[in-house]
């Protein structure tokens, strides 16, 4: 198999071959069909002149003639009795038909320039032959002379074709050689990126390229750098994602398998083995919600477009949330102040409201007693914003772009006996997303934190 490199060396060699070939066709095309018939006037003109001059001048003929020879041009003279005389170079060949010259002694012009065959890679003005020549009668002494004549090509055109061979050569050379200087520099990169692609393909992120250019490969090779640290961010992500389900699963199993071994035990008091028996009730319901997560999770993961729509009052479910979560507000003597608009929306009505519920259990657990909580509702720019705002203790900033991913968990010190997973956010922003929305945060330390939810109206 050819590499890239040999195949646009090839590609672009045949193009300057080939195009040279046609140059010079259109450029013989333009000889037969523009500048033979000129070149064919002209030296018609100048043999007619010859013509005029010899018969006014007979005792000077021969000395005439060889000037105009000098000059760059073949003559060729003869007459009917076979006496025929050659001034300049001899030509390649004599291919003058007795038809021809019959012709010209009866007065007759012949314009062979003019009328010489076309050929595909013979360009007719260099070809020396009698035939293409243009042919004139002279009456001289009584008697009549044929006398032909034509442009000596290699007098008048020698050094100056040799010197646009010699150009003409040279620029192919080159542009050969530019040619596959040009392909290795657009080769290059594309090698590198295969060796990247390599690279990933066995596990290994830390690719460097250069990104400098400012062309499609440069655009390219910053795509792909790009490509790679997000391949590197989503391993990372997926082990530790294996990682934390295996550890959120490890916990409660450990319990459950620790006191159910306790139970076991015969002499074991009735109020401990209630104790023990509530506390594999909890793990056991902890263990119910990490699977019952995981699968939400999964199914949005997989298709994101698998939601069961229809038109819900956005107001209404709101309302039926903060109701719910009234006894753990009462608990913690917080109070909630809605301002909410009357919203139509359409969406799975289920699954956002698992994200109302996320929102406002999290703004009560890190709310201290006696705090407020603050849920709105609007319309703004054709959307539907929603807002969850508590005065609790804040999210660290530098915490805030993680708060999203999947384990997560802000103070894991407070929330290591909880029964929170970190997957909540993680869950609500799939969610949102599903939905064509967005969920952003923005908290002060000290102050509090904000949730707002950007829905699409009907």
């Amino acid at each position: 198999m050819k590499s890239l490199y040999v195949r646009m060396c090839l590609v672009f060699c045949s193009v300057i071959i080939i195009s040279s070939m046609l140059g010079f066709l259109v450029a013989n095309l333009n000889y037969q069909a523009q500048i033979k018939p000129k070149n064919d006037a002209k030296l018609t003109g100048m043999a007619i002149e010859l013509q005029h001059f010899i018969e006014a001048h007979p005792d000077a003929m021969n000395e005439y003639l060889l000037s105009v020879a000098s000059l760059g041009y073949k003559i060729y003279l003869t007459n009917d009795q076979g006496i025929e005389s050659f001034y300049g170079m001899p030509f390649r060949e004599k291919d003058l038909s007795t038809l021809q010259l019959q012709k010209v002694l009866s007065g007759e012009v012949y314009h062979g320039v003019g009328e010489f065959p076309s050929k595909a890679f013979v360009t007719g003005f260099f070809d020396n032959q009698l035939s293409n020549t243009i042919g004139v009668p002279i009456y001289l002494n009584n008697q009549t002379y044929a006398l032909f004549m034509r442009p000596d090509a290699e007098v008048q055109f020698g050094e100056l074709r040799v010197f646009f061979a010699v150009i003409i050569g040279f620029t192919i050379l080159f542009s050969l050689g530019f040619v596959m200087i040009a392909v290795l520099h657009v080769v290059r990169p594309i090698t590198r990126l295969t060796a990247a692609t390599k690279r990933i393909s066995k596990g290994r992120y830390d690719i460097k390229l250069n990104t400098r250019r400012s062309d499609e490969i440069g655009q390219l090779a910053t795509h792909f750098m790009i490509m790679g640290q997000e391949l590197e961010r989503t391993n990372r992500a997926r082990q530790d994602f294996v990682a934390n389900v295996s550890h959120e699963i490890e916990s409660p199993l450990t319990s459950i398998q620790g006191f159910a071994h306790a139970l076991k035990e015969a002499d074991l008091p009735e109020a401990q083995r209630l104790q023990y028996l509530s506390i594999i009730d909890e793990e056991s319901h902890r263990l119910s919600m990490l699977s019952k997560q995981l699968l939400t999770l999964s199914s949005l993961d997989y298709d994101a477009n698998a939601l069961q729509k229809q038109t819900f009052d956005l107001r209404a479910q709101l309302r039926q949330v903060v109701q719910i979560m009234e006894w753990r507000l009462t608990e913690k003597q917080l109070a909630v102040r809605l301002n909410l608009t009357d919203l139509t929306l359409q969406g799975d009505s289920n699954l956002l409201y698992q994200v109302w519920m996320n929102l406002l259990s999290n703004a009560i657990k890190y709310t201290p007693a006696g705090g407020s909580i603050v849920v709105t509702s609007i319309l703004a720019n054709g959307n539907c914003v929603v807002t969850v705002t508590d005065d609790g203790e804040g999210i660290p900033a530098e915490e805030l772009p993680m708060i999203f991913d999947r384990f997560y968990k802000v103070d894991r010190a407070r929330t290591s006996d909880s029964n929170s997973s970190g997957l909540g956010l993680a869950i609500a922003q799939k969610i949102v997303e599903a939905h064509n929305g967005s969920i952003e945060v923005s908290s002060t330390m000290g102050l509090g934190t904000s949730f707002t939810v950007t829905l699409a109206m009907l």
